[in-house]
């Protein structure tokens, strides 16, 4: 090779190779995709699962792989969103049938929360397999912990398939007072709580925060080659209005917009990774979006309106470098500045996703986030006192 062709090579050459290089690590696996580590142990039982869409390795889903390895699926379970994951937070989610296998789709959203006695009366082992994203608010953990109290209330075992954690690279935010518990916030954990599904688990039954935890046998699949400073890219989006990990870095966030007036711009292309309101002074805020009614976002706020804000970031790195291992609050306190009548800013569901009114109050009064942040360490120090003592990866 001449010296005239390695330069060819190293000027048009490099630069798709340092492109192709990712901050994503490809070797970790989900417990699911290890099916030797937890299939041997189903052979023989009546199993109900707790899956959605992202139950899945490749393109085969948790539900295929245990039939055609001849495991007994009797009933399936169904978080927020429903079985494939489509519809609008929120949406009320009926009991169907699955009409590729005729078993049993059980919602547990709504009403229905916690799988009954008859749910269970069947069942020899449930078997949790959701791809969580690692904010309080995000409702799996919440079904979790009924699923954990259903459990160990009718003496049924449980099975966590563990999943890496994609928010699980940090802890921040303001600990939930539990006079403010909700499905939205069931237990007394920062906003971002750095665990996996089975870590989280583990913290329930361990400090008694679930019901009936003296009485639960749960067994964790662990991740493989997962740690929490590792990111990790999610296959399947794990709700319709997460399609993208630059969503899934800004949500923790930017999700609190949904306590305001402020739209995150549900029913466009690019939801959680922007925000804005018609009422903007459009020459402060120059970028704008239209809401449109489409799947997971039926008559989303602003619908047809144009909503002048901010992008937050349509690269992964960009929001990862905005937010920077923390709770980011400066969209937050921009927005209420720049919003014309403060008085309706904020309405009830925020201190349901914070946690407290304190954030609320913060904001109003304008007060620094160093600040703000002061007021969460005794909390957050607390917490991961308690946290350490669950963790399962490094």
């Amino acid at each position: 090779m001449t010296i005239r062709h390695i330069i060819f090579y190293l000027t048009f050459l490099f630069p798709f190779v340092a492109h192709a290089q990712s901050i994503y690590d490809t070797t970790i696996k989900p417990a699911d995709a290890m099916p030797e580590q937890y299939v041997p142990q189903l052979k023989g039982k009546r199993v109900a699962l707790v899956i959605n869409q992202t139950s899945a390795i490749g393109n085969v889903s948790l539900l295929d792989l245990l039939r055609n390895a001849g495991v007994n699926v009797v009933r399936i379970f169904v978080p927020e969103h429903g079985f494939r994951g489509h519809e609008d937070a929120g949406a009320n989610i009926e009991n169907t049938i699955d009409s590729a296998t005729g078993l049993p789709v059980v919602s547990l959203y709504g009403k229905h929360k916690k799988p009954t006695v008859e749910d269970l009366a069947d069942i020899d082992i449930v078997v949790y397999d959701l791809q969580d994203v690692g904010v309080r608010f995000y409702t799996y953990i919440a079904t979790l912990q009924y699923v954990m109290e259903a459990c160990g209330q009718n003496h049924k075992l449980l099975m966590i398939l563990d999943r890496p954690n994609p928010n699980g690279f940090y802890v921040d935010g303001p600990v939930l007072d539990t006079a403010y518990r909700s499905f939205v916030g069931m237990q007394p954990i920062p906003v971002v709580y750095g665990m996996t599904a089975g870590e989280y688990a583990r913290m329930l039954a361990g400090e008694r925060w679930c019901a009936d935890a003296g009485s639960l046998d749960m067994t964790i699949i662990k991740c493989g080659n997962y740690t929490h400073a590792k990111k990790y890219k999610l296959p399947v989006a794990p709700s319709p209005n997460l399609r993208t990990m630059a969503a899934v870095y800004g949500y923790p966030s930017l999700c609190l917009f949904e306590g305001t007036v402020i739209s995150v711009g549900r029913g466009t292309e690019l939801p959680f990774q922007q925000y804005g309101t018609p009422a903007f002074d459009s020459t402060k805020y120059t970028y704008s979006f239209t809401p449109k009614s489409g799947e997971g976002a039926k008559s989303p706020p602003y619908e047809g309106l144009h909503c002048y804000g901010e992008m937050t970031g349509k690269k992964d790195e960009e929001v990862l470098k905005k937010i920077d291992g923390k709770l980011y609050l400066g969209w937050l306190q921009g927005a209420y500045s720049n919003y014309p009548d403060k008085d309706k800013f904020f309405n009830a569901f925020f201190v349901k996703l914070c946690g407290s009114q304190e954030l609320e109050n913060s904001i109003k009064n304008r007060v620094p986030e160093a600040t703000i942040r002061a007021t969460w360490k005794p909390a957050l120090d607390a917490f991961r006192n308690i946290r350490k003592k669950y963790l399962l990866y490094d």
